[in-house]
């Protein structure tokens, strides 16, 4: 799943940053930043009508991405504890 495919408040861990090609400076941006492997992270706040930027936090920053720059972070559900069916 792609980060810009998170619902609003929904919490999930980067799993990688998606280059498209050797030198992509952005891909090396958003990792600089701090969208690396095992951080948690969520989409705070969306723009109206669906636009640019997205809110979102990654650790304990929060950081205004293009949905395009969203869409090259992949995410991962958290692993929460509960088994799938258990009641809640």
């Amino acid at each position: 799943m792609r980060l810009d495919e998170l619902k609003t408040g929904q919490n999930a861990l980067v799993k990688d940053v998606q280059a498209s090609h050797e030198n992509d400076l952005i891909a090396r941006r958003l990792r600089d930043l701090g969208f690396v492997s095992g951080e948690p992270v969520r989409i705070v706040a969306r723009a109206p009508l669906g636009g640019d930027p997205l809110l979102v936090t990654v650790g304990f920053t929060r950081f205004a991405l293009r949905r395009t720059e969203a869409a090259r972070i992949n995410v991962a559900m958290p692993d929460t504890g509960v088994s799938p069916g258990a009641a809640a």
